[in-house]
């Protein structure tokens, strides 16, 4: 997929999750969510190249301009959403599937000095709540909903909604969906 194709993917993404949206080129402009995205895809791949300072610097200086930590290590899948965004913060070993959308205060965090997989996996489409902490070496799985100001440090089934602290998982009644998951057919702008 050519960088251009991904671009009008993630601003199609965005201009779906968010109703205050009013069009692409105001989601491209305003939206440091997508800023702080695109500039990973750059940084993750100089540290991909071994080019791991340069990678580290330039995260962040996003971070300075969007209020966004990203890793540059970490694996950020396709149609990934940041709405509103200040204050996220994903981690070195976090992994993020297709479809997946944070909203402002969340943190992919570790727990403890260990070395390895130390941050969270979220499977594909899951929606993470304001505020909410997602802590070590666990999966949540496929098109979950972390509820705001949830702390997760427990591995989840799949469509499931996590809510609490300790977040505890319930299944998700056939009605509610995930606002993470696009039902669209066609991405494009």
């Amino acid at each position: 997929m050519s960088t251009i194709s991904r671009i009008r993917e993630d601003i199609a993404a965005a201009r779906h999750r968010d109703p205050a949206a009013r069009s692409g080129v105001e989601v491209a402009l305003l939206y440091p969510g997508l800023h702080a995205i695109w500039a990973h895809r750059v940084w993750h791949r100089l540290w991909r190249r071994g080019l791991r300072f340069p990678a580290r610097m330039g995260s962040q200086v996003t971070r300075w301009f969007t209020g966004i930590e990203i890793h540059p290590a970490a694996r950020i899948g396709r149609r990934f959403f940041i709405d509103h965004g200040m204050g996220v913060v994903i981690g070195e070993t976090a992994e993020i599937g297709d479809d997946v959308m944070l909203y402002h205060g969340v943190t992919l965090g570790g727990r403890g000095p260990s070395h390895g997989k130390r941050h969270p996996t979220l499977e594909d489409g899951v929606a993470v709540g304001a505020g909410a902490k997602v802590l070590g070496a666990i999966t949540v799985g496929a098109r979950c909903t972390v509820g705001a100001n949830a702390v997760v440090t427990k591995d989840s089934p799949a469509d499931s909604v996590l809510v609490g602290v300790p977040a505890k998982p319930r299944p998700r009644k056939p009605e509610q969906p995930s606002r993470a998951v696009l039902t669209a057919p066609d991405y494009t702008i």
